[in-house]
Protein backbone atom coordinates (compact mmCIF):
# COMPACT_ATOMS: atom_id res chain seq x y z
CA UNK A 1 0.00 0.00 0.00
CA UNK A 2 1.36 3.39 -0.92
CA UNK A 3 0.21 6.53 0.79
CA UNK A 4 0.84 10.07 -0.37
CA UNK A 5 -0.91 12.53 1.91
CA UNK A 6 0.89 15.61 0.58
CA UNK A 7 2.42 15.96 -2.86
CA UNK A 8 5.62 17.27 -1.26
CA UNK A 9 5.87 14.21 0.97
CA UNK A 10 7.41 10.92 -0.17
CA UNK A 11 5.25 7.90 -0.97
CA UNK A 12 5.03 5.80 2.15
CA UNK A 13 4.58 2.05 2.40
CA UNK A 14 3.04 -0.02 5.13
CA UNK A 15 4.51 -3.06 6.90
CA UNK A 16 2.60 -5.13 9.45
CA UNK A 17 4.58 -7.52 11.63
CA UNK A 18 3.86 -9.74 14.62
CA UNK A 19 6.63 -11.27 16.67
CA UNK A 20 5.55 -11.58 20.27
CA UNK A 21 4.49 -8.67 22.44
CA UNK A 22 3.88 -5.54 20.39
CA UNK A 23 5.66 -3.36 22.96
CA UNK A 24 8.99 -4.93 21.95
CA UNK A 25 8.55 -4.43 18.22
CA UNK A 26 7.14 -0.93 18.63
CA UNK A 27 10.14 0.21 20.71
CA UNK A 28 12.56 -1.00 18.03
CA UNK A 29 10.79 0.22 14.91
CA UNK A 30 10.17 3.68 16.36
CA UNK A 31 13.94 4.27 16.38
CA UNK A 32 14.60 3.52 12.69
CA UNK A 33 15.45 6.27 10.23
CA UNK A 34 12.74 6.35 7.57
CA UNK A 35 9.99 4.99 9.79
CA UNK A 36 7.27 7.62 10.02
CA UNK A 37 4.89 5.92 12.46
CA UNK A 38 4.45 2.70 14.43
CA UNK A 39 1.06 1.70 15.83
CA UNK A 40 0.60 -1.30 18.10
CA UNK A 41 -2.47 -3.30 17.20
CA UNK A 42 -4.18 -6.56 16.40
CA UNK A 43 -4.68 -8.46 13.14
CA UNK A 44 -5.56 -11.88 11.82
CA UNK A 45 -8.61 -12.83 13.85
CA UNK A 46 -12.28 -13.12 13.00
CA UNK A 47 -13.74 -10.78 15.61
CA UNK A 48 -14.00 -7.11 14.58
CA UNK A 49 -12.67 -4.44 16.96
CA UNK A 50 -10.94 -6.81 19.39
CA UNK A 51 -9.95 -5.67 22.86
CA UNK A 52 -6.66 -6.46 24.58
CA UNK A 53 -8.52 -8.68 27.03
CA UNK A 54 -10.10 -10.69 24.18
CA UNK A 55 -6.79 -11.03 22.33
CA UNK A 56 -5.01 -12.16 25.52
CA UNK A 57 -7.31 -15.16 25.80
CA UNK A 58 -5.79 -16.51 22.57
CA UNK A 59 -9.31 -17.31 21.38
CA UNK A 60 -9.88 -14.27 19.14
CA UNK A 61 -7.35 -15.44 16.56
CA UNK A 62 -5.65 -12.03 16.44
CA UNK A 63 -1.91 -11.54 16.72
CA UNK A 64 -0.33 -8.62 18.51
CA UNK A 65 1.26 -6.63 15.67
CA UNK A 66 2.92 -3.36 14.83
CA UNK A 67 1.66 -1.43 11.83
CA UNK A 68 4.52 0.60 10.37
CA UNK A 69 4.46 3.46 7.86
CA UNK A 70 7.87 3.90 6.29
CA UNK A 71 9.65 5.74 3.49
CA UNK A 72 11.03 3.04 1.15
CA UNK A 73 13.53 5.56 -0.22
CA UNK A 74 15.17 5.58 3.23
CA UNK A 75 14.54 2.11 4.64
CA UNK A 76 13.39 -0.90 2.63
CA UNK A 77 10.83 -3.54 3.49
CA UNK A 78 13.70 -6.05 3.35
CA UNK A 79 15.58 -3.96 5.94
CA UNK A 80 12.54 -4.03 8.22
CA UNK A 81 12.34 -7.83 7.86
CA UNK A 82 16.04 -8.29 8.57
CA UNK A 83 15.54 -6.41 11.82
CA UNK A 84 12.39 -8.42 12.54
CA UNK A 85 14.26 -11.71 12.31
CA UNK A 86 16.95 -10.50 14.73
CA UNK A 87 14.65 -9.15 17.45
CA UNK A 88 12.43 -12.21 17.86
CA UNK A 89 12.69 -15.98 17.55
CA UNK A 90 10.93 -17.04 14.33
CA UNK A 91 11.34 -20.74 15.13
CA UNK A 92 8.97 -20.96 18.09
CA UNK A 93 5.33 -21.58 17.25
CA UNK A 94 2.98 -19.27 19.11
CA UNK A 95 5.37 -18.01 21.75
CA UNK A 96 8.21 -15.65 22.47
CA UNK A 97 10.03 -16.10 25.76
CA UNK A 98 7.40 -16.36 28.49
CA UNK A 99 4.60 -15.08 26.24
CA UNK A 100 2.54 -18.05 25.00
CA UNK A 101 -0.47 -18.20 22.70
CA UNK A 102 -1.43 -17.60 19.09
CA UNK A 103 -1.53 -13.85 19.80
CA UNK A 104 2.30 -13.99 20.04
CA UNK A 105 2.86 -15.85 16.76
CA UNK A 106 5.52 -14.84 14.27
CA UNK A 107 3.68 -13.38 11.28
CA UNK A 108 4.25 -11.03 8.37
CA UNK A 109 1.05 -9.50 7.00
CA UNK A 110 1.89 -8.29 3.50
CA UNK A 111 0.33 -5.35 1.68
CA UNK A 112 1.46 -6.13 -1.88
CA UNK A 113 2.67 -8.91 -4.13
CA UNK A 114 6.17 -7.43 -3.89
CA UNK A 115 6.12 -7.62 -0.08
CA UNK A 116 4.93 -11.23 -0.25
CA UNK A 117 7.78 -12.07 -2.65
CA UNK A 118 10.38 -10.36 -0.44
CA UNK A 119 9.06 -12.03 2.72
CA UNK A 120 9.32 -15.49 1.15
CA UNK A 121 12.82 -14.69 -0.16
CA UNK A 122 14.03 -13.58 3.28
CA UNK A 123 12.61 -16.69 4.96
CA UNK A 124 14.18 -18.92 2.29
CA UNK A 125 17.55 -17.18 2.79
CA UNK A 126 17.31 -17.73 6.54
CA UNK A 127 16.53 -21.41 6.04
CA UNK A 128 19.37 -21.87 3.55
CA UNK A 129 21.89 -20.08 5.78
CA UNK A 130 21.10 -22.43 8.70
CA UNK A 131 21.25 -19.49 11.14
CA UNK A 132 18.59 -21.22 13.22
CA UNK A 133 18.82 -24.85 14.28
CA UNK A 134 15.02 -25.19 13.99
CA UNK A 135 12.78 -24.34 11.01
CA UNK A 136 11.37 -20.83 10.63
CA UNK A 137 7.63 -20.97 11.43
CA UNK A 138 6.81 -17.35 10.54
CA UNK A 139 3.48 -17.12 8.76
CA UNK A 140 3.25 -14.94 5.66
CA UNK A 141 -0.30 -13.83 4.89
CA UNK A 142 -2.10 -11.08 3.02
CA UNK A 143 -2.85 -8.23 5.38
CA UNK A 144 -6.32 -8.46 6.92
CA UNK A 145 -8.07 -5.62 8.70
CA UNK A 146 -5.69 -4.00 11.17
CA UNK A 147 -7.10 -2.78 14.48
CA UNK A 148 -5.13 -0.27 16.56
CA UNK A 149 -4.63 -1.35 20.16
CA UNK A 150 -5.97 0.73 23.01
CA UNK A 151 -4.27 4.09 23.61
CA UNK A 152 -2.46 2.89 26.74
CA UNK A 153 -0.51 0.37 24.58
CA UNK A 154 0.83 3.05 22.21
CA UNK A 155 4.40 4.25 22.85
CA UNK A 156 4.43 1.91 25.84
CA UNK A 157 8.18 1.53 26.30
CA UNK A 158 8.78 5.27 25.85
CA UNK A 159 6.24 5.99 28.58
CA UNK A 160 7.13 3.12 30.94
CA UNK A 161 10.85 2.25 30.54
CA UNK A 162 11.13 1.28 34.23
CA UNK A 163 8.10 -1.04 34.23
CA UNK A 164 9.19 -4.64 35.03
CA UNK A 165 8.35 -6.22 31.65
CA UNK A 166 9.95 -3.32 29.81
CA UNK A 167 13.17 -3.64 31.80
CA UNK A 168 13.32 -7.44 31.57
CA UNK A 169 12.10 -8.06 28.00
CA UNK A 170 11.78 -4.91 25.89
CA UNK A 171 15.06 -3.23 26.89
CA UNK A 172 17.26 -6.25 25.99
CA UNK A 173 15.60 -6.57 22.56
CA UNK A 174 16.08 -2.87 21.98
CA UNK A 175 19.74 -3.16 23.00
CA UNK A 176 20.23 -6.09 20.61
CA UNK A 177 18.73 -4.05 17.78
CA UNK A 178 20.85 -0.98 18.62
CA UNK A 179 24.06 -3.03 18.68
CA UNK A 180 23.44 -4.77 15.35
CA UNK A 181 21.73 -1.99 13.37
CA UNK A 182 23.43 1.15 14.70
CA UNK A 183 23.59 2.77 11.25
CA UNK A 184 19.78 2.62 10.93
CA UNK A 185 18.98 4.42 14.18
CA UNK A 186 17.41 7.85 13.78
CA UNK A 187 19.63 10.69 15.11
CA UNK A 188 17.17 11.71 17.84
CA UNK A 189 17.71 8.32 19.55
CA UNK A 190 21.44 8.80 20.15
Amino acid sequence: METNINKNEPLLERATLGGGCFWCLEAVYQQITGVKSVVSGYAGGARPNPTYEAVCTGLSGHAEIVDILFDPQVVSFRDLLEIFFVIHDPTTLNYQGNDHGTQYRSVIFTHSDEQTKIAHEVVRELEESKIYSNPVVTQIEDAPTIYPAEDYHQNYFQQHPNQGYCMAVVAPKLAKFRAKFKSMIAPQYF
